[in-house]
């Protein structure tokens, strides 16, 4: 997810090559991979919505629940007038607290899902039309400029949803790093992290009985089918996700049922009966465990808010100031 783009001659990430470069590096690998990312076009956002709805899956609402109780401290903690940049913005029902909690003048939506942000950016200036909404749609994980009304301001950067854990470690380590090249000195970071527990919660979370996170996985299936011209038979997979207790992390992955040969971006790939694609993985957390990954990427905890189970905890950050200072702002390449 962080690795290099693949760029027109005139620098611009030509997003369908950079997608089909991914995709077959990543099934011509072995195991066989497709990043995470790929997830979220609009009807993989729209699965995800509900997936956040499902009674199995906690996590959102979870978080929502620790944003709303302690919105008045955590509103104590941030700067009047500032900017807030949501990295992999999706749905604003989170955003929306934490913008009433302090007095915010601009907000930075930045997702990889143009047409699913364009209609929350559209719902959101609708209910908050005193603030200044400037979206940004492309990947948040590759360098980009903020907008100058941002820049103009203090920067508070917002990573809810537990999505640091679809990281591998140094991969969130650096990912830490970007944001704070982004955000630039004297910014505040609010992260949303999942925390270890016991593994039937866990599993239960990504293998809910309605089917929809197996939906949800077959359907970047569906996706390579439509942008490039691929012939994968999402019947012909079955949804895989279990708990790695070792690696505290969730895995999910979808599992060929029969040997096959699919087309994808003009290159032929071989799947045995039982292979796996690898899809995602979901890191888990102790409080403990993630302040020591976000102090080795330069940032230290300013304060942690955790639920009554404490399944969940939102952390937040401040740059560490005896770490060295990050590239430039807003123009950082991740390592």
């Amino acid at each position: 997810m962080l690795a290099r783009s693949a760029l027109r001659p005139d620098g611009v990430a030509d997003t369908a090559l950079v997608f089909a470069v991914d995709v077959v590096e990543g099934l011509t690998a072995s195991p066989k991979r497709i990043p995470a990312k790929y997830f979220y076009d609009a009807t993989g956002s729209q699965l995800f919505q509900q997936i956040t709805e499902l009674p199995e899956y906690y996590p959102t609402r979870t978080e929502m629940q620790i944003l709303t109780s302690r919105r008045q401290q955590l509103g104590a903690l941030l700067p009047s007038g500032a900017a807030l940049v949501e990295f992999g913005s999706g749905s604003t029902e989170k955003a929306r607290i934490v913008l009433q909690a302090a007095a915010f003048a601009v907000y930075v939506p930045v997702d990889i899902s143009g047409d699913f942000l364009a209609e929350e950016v559209s719902r959101l200036k609708g209910d908050l039309p005193q603030l200044l909404v400037l979206p940004v749609a492309g990947d948040f994980v590759e360098p980009f400029v903020l907008p100058a009304e941002a820049r103009a301001r203090l920067r508070v950067g917002f990573f809810p949803g537990s999505t640091i854990g679809n990281f591998e470690p140094f991969q969130a380590c650096a990912f830490l790093r970007h944001i704070a090249g982004v955000l630039g000195a004297d910014a505040t970071l609010i992260v949303g992290v999942d925390l270890v527990k016991d593994p039937e919660t866990l599993f239960k979370a990504y293998n809910d009985s309605q089917g929809i996170t197996a939906r949800f996985n077959r359907n970047v299936l569906v996706r390579m089918n439509r942008e490039l011209g691929a012939n994968f038979d999402p019947c012909a997979f079955e949804h895989h996700a279990f708990y790695n207790r070792e690696l505290s992390r969730i895995e999910m992955h979808l599992a060929s049922r029969k040997r096959q040969k699919v087309r994808v971006a003009g290159r032929t790939i071989e799947l045995r009966a039982g292979e796996t694609i690898h899809t995602e993985n979901s890191y888990k957390y102790t409080v403990d465990t993630f302040a020591a990954l976000a102090q080795g990427a330069g940032w230290v905890s300013r304060a942690v808010f955790t639920d009554p189970r404490h399944y969940f905890s939102i952390h937040v950050l401040v740059p560490d100031p005896t770490a060295p200072r990050s590239r430039a702002e807003g123009s950082v390449r991740p390592s």
